[in-house]
């Protein structure tokens, strides 16, 4: 294992140090490893939380600013963050308009964070409202999940709602868009290889140089099978048909597209693999009116890409085009 490594105990304890030194709009509590905006919570308006296990940087501490997220709460890697972790992270945005938990559908962050809205509204009252995204189209059940995994749509999830609470919506509002748009989104990942985990030091599974997992999961899951090695034209057939044919989408619909590194991806073969997927929406009459191209939501170091795609409905297109200005996601700020 060749990485930038003190000790893989600390690894997301130094990452954050790192994280903050980068980007002084942003404030960590090291102890709950808890990343929030330095400006604090704004009172009157309500606050957008989400999180989970590190390793998908920059999802989600790469998305914490003014139209996303008000907090950001980081696990180990691949871990769920605990319910205290979560808990402190509602008690300190909490501006009095109720508090938004955007969670991935992962059995532990589930659990753990529906304790802590519990916890908190019996505690100090405070409204907490939690809205899953499911939107991985590979497998209906994993070792991580009941139900479908929540991937790439989280980005978008993120983004509409924090622009929603930015508008000053009430609580009831602002979990209604996410709602509608992780309704909206379906995304299908592979992988070229497996993801190493500093802790372990090992690639999580072995895949020949001849064959790629198709359905992976973002923690290293198996996806759907493994099959050949292919030109990348008919590895994003792979992804983009299974997509297309769940929701369904059909011609005429227009989406946000998210063609997503998972770590270990040059953007020059990314923006090659977007190429394709272009191809086959405008084949199936699905317009692509926002486009993202980049690395996202990852596993470590895997090699490999995702795509997710949202269909634009209501209001969710003037609410993604609304400012934001994070690290990992800026515009119109």
């Amino acid at each position: 294992m060749k990485k930038f490594v003190n000790d893989p105990s600390t690894v997301v304890a130094d990452a954050l140090r790192g994280l903050e030194a980068a980007h002084p709009e942003l404030r960590v509590d090291h102890e709950n490893t808890v990343v929030y905006r330095r400006s604090g919570p704004e009172q009157g308006r309500v606050s957008v939380v989400s999180g989970g296990g590190s390793g998908h940087e920059p999802l989600h501490a790469g998305f914490v600013g003014p139209g996303m997220l008000d907090a950001a709460v980081c696990g180990q890697v691949f871990a769920s963050p605990s319910v205290d972790q979560v808990l402190e992270a509602v008690r300190t945005v909490d501006g009095g308009a109720g508090v938004l938990q955007l969670v991935k559908n992962y059995t532990g962050d589930v659990m753990n964070f529906e304790m802590a809205a519990e916890m908190a509204a019996a505690d100090t009252g405070t409204e907490v409202v939690s809205v899953l995204t499911q939107d991985d189209v590979a497998v209906q059940d994993s070792s991580f999940t009941a139900g479908r995994r929540g991937v790439g749509v989280t980005l978008m999830v993120e983004k509409l709602a924090g622009a929603a609470a930015a508008q000053g919506r009430d609580l009831a509002g602002v979990a209604d868009v996410a709602r509608r748009a992780s309704e909206a989104g379906r995304s299908m990942g592979l992988a070229l290889t497996s993801a190493t985990v500093p802790s372990v030091g090992r690639p999580l599974f072995d895949l020949p140089e001849d064959e790629v997992e198709l359905g992976v999961g973002i923690h290293g899951e198996p996806g759907r099978r493994r099959v050949p090695l292919a030109p990348a034209r008919e590895l994003a057939a792979a992804l983009v048909e299974p997509v297309l044919a769940d929701l369904p989408f059909g011609r005429g619909d227009q989406v946000v597209v998210l063609t997503n590194g998972l770590g270990g991806t040059p953007l020059l073969e990314l923006y090659l693999l977007h190429g394709e997927v272009a191809r086959l929406l405008d084949a199936a009459g699905v317009t692509a009116v926002r486009t993202l191209v980049g690395s996202y939501v990852t596993s470590l170091d895997m090699a490999g890409a995702s795509v997710t795609l949202m269909r634009l409905e209501g209001d969710l297109l003037d609410l993604w085009d609304a400012p934001v200005s994070t690290p990992a996601l800026r515009w119109g700020a």
